[in-house]
């Protein structure tokens, strides 16, 4: 067990104090020719003995007296409820006290190191949203210059110009909603509404919706198998179609001539089901996976923006999956393909009611 730091402080000092008195005790004899100390050993041992304790004593409450102004000074200035440097049993003991501010010190370094990420992480999403702003805008801005200067004479440049404005006004309205969405999800405002429904019919709603997009980017979309019987699951029912046409429609974008992008529906235990999403595109290196879901992130910056979209896709994904209580997961490698994948809650009859109690606060 550690000694008590005070004591052993205290320890020190005496002995060096009876050192000192021996030396000069014996300097004192030899000059003073003091014999008779020298001729009883005893009485000196009792006498240094009993200086020893006397000098121990004296120095140990005079250090503990010191000791415990000095730690009044610490909590006085280092006083946090958190630690609690007001407790008297943890400040009677240095070594309790030494702990409390070590590890005060270390959550406020910890502390100080999140700040630090959280103002360059704010810092990048200022720039990012400045520039998915600046885009459109300034792309409607030059189309009506345009038309202002003159250009509206010409009715072919007119119809085009505002076909395009409408474009780019439309870009920057979808990117408003979707920051108005997080905003809402991170908020605490925006809640999913709990339903039971057929997954498979839902993915089936969503390939007829991306049927064109897809056809155009020479796409497929398919099973990994044939799912002739309903699978029904407990979630918000609009928000998990979100959440797969955001995935589905990121497969499109980045996927390669001839592509596939494959759903399957797995079980992953006796209450929770996995989609995954899985396509040959692309692929995403692995430095980029960490930082996959930020808002605004983009693997290839340039090649991103040409693509379209506002960079808050995967960011929407994240966000209302982790609102069901469940999880998202990403596998990827590059030139080979990415796997998007989510947890979803099975809709068993026996288990729907436990299921919605525990996450009642999710449902209206």
């Amino acid at each position: 067990m550690k000694k008590n730091q005070n004591f052993i402080n205290s320890l020190l000092v005496s002995t060096g104090v009876c050192l000192i008195f021996l030396c000069l005790l014996s300097f004192s004899s030899f000059f003073l020719n003091i014999k008779f100390i020298y001729n009883s050993y005893l009485t000196f041992v009792c006498v240094l003995l009993l200086f020893f304790v006397l000098t121990f004593i004296l120095i140990h409450f005079t250090l503990r007296y010191f000791f415990s102004k000095s730690i009044k000074k610490i909590i006085e200035e280092f006083y946090s409820n958190e630690y609690d440097l007001h407790d008297k049993k943890k400040s009677s003991s240095l070594d309790t006290l030494t702990k409390s501010l070590r590890k005060f010190a270390e959550d406020k370094k910890l502390e100080i190191e999140v700040l630090k990420s959280q103002e360059n992480y704010r810092k990048e999403f200022i720039g990012n949203l400045s520039h998915e702003l600046k885009t459109p805008i300034f792309t409607v801005q030059s189309y009506i210059l345009t038309l202002i200067e003159g250009g509206y004479k010409d009715s072919g440049i007119l119809l085009k110009y505002l076909k395009s404005s409408s474009k780019g006004l439309d870009r920057l309205t979808c990117l408003v909603k979707d920051l108005d969405l997080i905003n809402q999800f991170e908020s605490g405002i925006k809640n999913i509404k709990l339903n039971n429904f057929n997954i498979v019919e839902l993915i089936n709603s969503v390939f007829e919706l991306l049927e064109m997009q897809s056809r155009k980017n020479n796409i497929s979309l398919v099973f990994d198998s044939e799912y002739s019987k309903s699978i029904n699951v407990i979630a918000d029912k609009d928000r998990v179609q979100q959440v797969i046409t955001n995935l589905v429609v990121n497969s499109i974008k980045y996927g390669v001539d001839n592509g596939t992008t494959e759903i399957s529906i797995l079980d992953l235990n006796a209450d929770k089901l996995i989609i995954r999403i899985t396509d040959n595109g692309l692929g995403i290196a692995k430095e980029h996976l960490p930082r996959l879901f930020e808002r605004f992130y983009r693997v290839d910056k340039s090649g991103s923006r040409e693509k379209g979209g506002s960079g808050l896709g995967l960011a929407i994904v994240k966000h209302i999956i982790e609102a069901h209580n469940e999880k998202v997961f990403v596998e990827s490698s590059e030139g080979i393909g990415s796997e998007f994948s989510f947890t979803l809650q099975k809709a068993n009859i026996s288990k729907v009611a436990k299921f919605v109690k525990k996450n009642k606060n999710l449902a209206k």
